[in-house]
């Protein structure tokens, strides 16, 4: 009996600690320390929130630059859902059936690729993060290189010029962290958003 009493007594204070003490403790120095990220990293836009800078959004207009695949279910960028599509390289759901050039003719990559010409992205090599998914697949950065390759595209829509439109690029791009980890990368939300102000 003795020891059942030191066991409850023993989950009594731990549950007080690590369940209520803790939590509380690491809420509160987040919240003073780093607030914009505990809350979200939320954007707003006039009084309204229109997304996260953590968690990617789905776009395919042709207007604004597009995001990376997610392959959350049941709809993109579900971060209730946080996952990859698990098909590895050689996955014919992937790469489907390969034409004489070597070239995938049908698969998902096959059908990302042929949307992003259809909407008048054709300038060169298709950059690899615009046709497939990142292992989170709640991705909202792209490469340099994908958003240049949409440059040309979102200019012509939005009747800027490529010039006009590589300025906002750069202006969103991020760069190493201290210089040395990661690499550069361009957050696609705050760069539509900053598309739909330009003038």
């Amino acid at each position: 009996m003795r020891e059942l009493a030191t066991a409850v007594r023993i989950f009594v204070v731990l549950t007080i600690l690590t369940g209520v003490l803790y939590p509380l403790v690491v809420t509160g120095i987040a919240q003073v320390a780093f607030k914009e990220k505990a809350n979200g990293s939320l954007i707003q836009r006039r009084g309204q929130v229109v997304g996260s800078r953590l968690i990617g959004q789905p776009f395919d207009d042709p207007r604004y630059f597009w995001s990376r695949p997610s392959a959350t279910a049941p709809f993109p960028y579900n971060a209730a859902a946080s996952s990859g599509s698990n098909l590895g390289p050689t996955n014919p759901a992937l790469i489907g059936e390969m034409g004489s050039d070597g070239k995938p003719i049908s698969g998902a990559i096959a059908d990302r690729v042929a949307a992003l010409k259809a909407a008048g992205s054709d300038d060169g090599p298709v950059p690899t993060d615009l046709v497939t998914a990142s292992a989170s697949g709640l991705d909202p950065n792209i490469s340099p290189e994908a958003a240049e390759f949409q440059v040309a595209r979102v200019a012509k829509v939005r009747g800027l010029t490529t010039e006009r439109v590589r300025e906002l690029v750069k202006a969103h791009t991020s760069e190493r962290q201290i210089g040395l980890f990661g690499e550069p990368v361009v957050n696609v939300l705050e760069l539509n958003l900053a598309l739909d102000g330009s003038k």
